[in-house]
């Protein structure tokens, strides 16, 4: 979503916290393959698509740019017109566009499959905080946000809506709806470091994706095979957080203490049949912690990555299908 320069968070978005990135192959190997490549910048971001030579990927471009353009303007709690800001400010509620009545549901579904882990809801606290531009109370409640015959409605008119934890998988989705429009079925789409996959590798192999170490200065943590169709996300405290004291405080909040996670965990990485279901849940089981949060993986069978910092290594925790993609 777009973001406002004089907010932490506005410029910690361009430098980017995302923890996952396209492996590409070796340059003497790039040279043999010379993959179409197409990139540019949304939400604060950067996007780009790796595929096959001679894609012509550049005919994506304007059909990208209005569908990210559209995405913003809908769901944005940075921009003073976006209809996310309109119900933020509104009493009740209203009448919402397709799109964010879509996202509101999903997000309101996560809420409840996630013990409210997922909170749309919690967008003032992550302002207390430091990191967000949404004024209101300051008493989450993802259960006051009701969608009815295309309303979206809240008991209390202090509740607000910051979709920014789903929102950039729902774009992600959308834009390889798009690919696939034009006949494409084999490129890898990063949508500021939210991967999504079709097909194959030019050289014929899965598409890799390196997961980040949390900890500037260290090599990728692990690599990942993703196939076809799948998507990946990770949430973590990347560039957004700050240290204080002791504590590292970051901007994601858990909704049970409404205070920024605290603990040793530092990223969590999900794989899924679709990027806003990645995304949800990464912002998800980030947000219930060291404990809960695996707890909350395995009993929902979700397929995650938990990166720990014990001190003196980086401790992994697996769940789910995650196993499998791991190289």
């Amino acid at each position: 979503m777009q973001r406002h320069p004089p907010s932490r968070r506005g410029f910690l978005g361009l430098v980017g916290a995302a923890l996952a990135c396209p492996v590409l192959p070796a340059p003497a190997l790039a040279r043999r393959t010379a993959p179409d490549i197409l990139s540019g910048v949304a939400f604060g971001t950067t996007w780009r698509i790796v595929a096959p030579p001679d894609a012509q990927l550049e005919r994506l471009r304007p059909g990208l740019e209005d569908l990210f353009r559209s995405i913003d303007a809908d769901l944005s709690p940075w921009r003073s017109d976006s209809a996310a800001r309109r119900f933020n400010a509104s009493a009740a509620g209203g009448i919402a566009s397709p799109e964010m009545i879509h996202v509101t549901k999903a997000a309101l579904r996560l809420a409840a499959v996630s013990d409210g882990a997922f909170d749309p809801t919690v967008g003032p606290l992550v302002a207390r905080w430091g990191f967000g531009p949404i004024e209101g109370g300051y008493q989450p409640d993802w259960r006051g946000v009701t969608v009815d015959a295309g309303r979206i409605v809240k008991a209390r008119s202090d509740l607000t809506l910051d979709l920014c934890g789903i929102a950039k998988g729902r774009a992600l989705d959308r834009a390889i709806e798009l690919a696939r429009g034009f006949g494409l079925d084999n490129l890898l789409l990063d949508l500021g470091g939210e991967l999504g996959a079709l097909g194959r590798h030019p050289l014929g192999r899965a598409w890799q994706v390196a997961v980040e170490h949390p900890l500037q200065g260290y090599a990728p943590a692990v690599v990942l095979h993703l196939p076809s169709g799948m998507a990946v996300a990770t949430s973590g405290l990347g560039a957004q957080s700050y240290s204080l004291g002791t504590r590292l405080w970051g901007h994601i909040i858990n909704p049970a203490s409404r205070s920024p996670v605290n603990g040793r965990l530092r990223a969590v990485t999900v794989l899924a049949r679709d990027a806003m279901t990645a995304d949800g849940w990464a912002t998800a089981l980030f947000a219930a912690g060291d404990d809960a949060g695996p707890a909350l993986a395995r009993d929902r069978d979700i397929a995650a990555l938990f990166l720990f910092d014990d001190g003196s290594a980086l401790r992994h925790v697996e769940t789910g299908a995650i196993a499998e993609a791991l190289t």
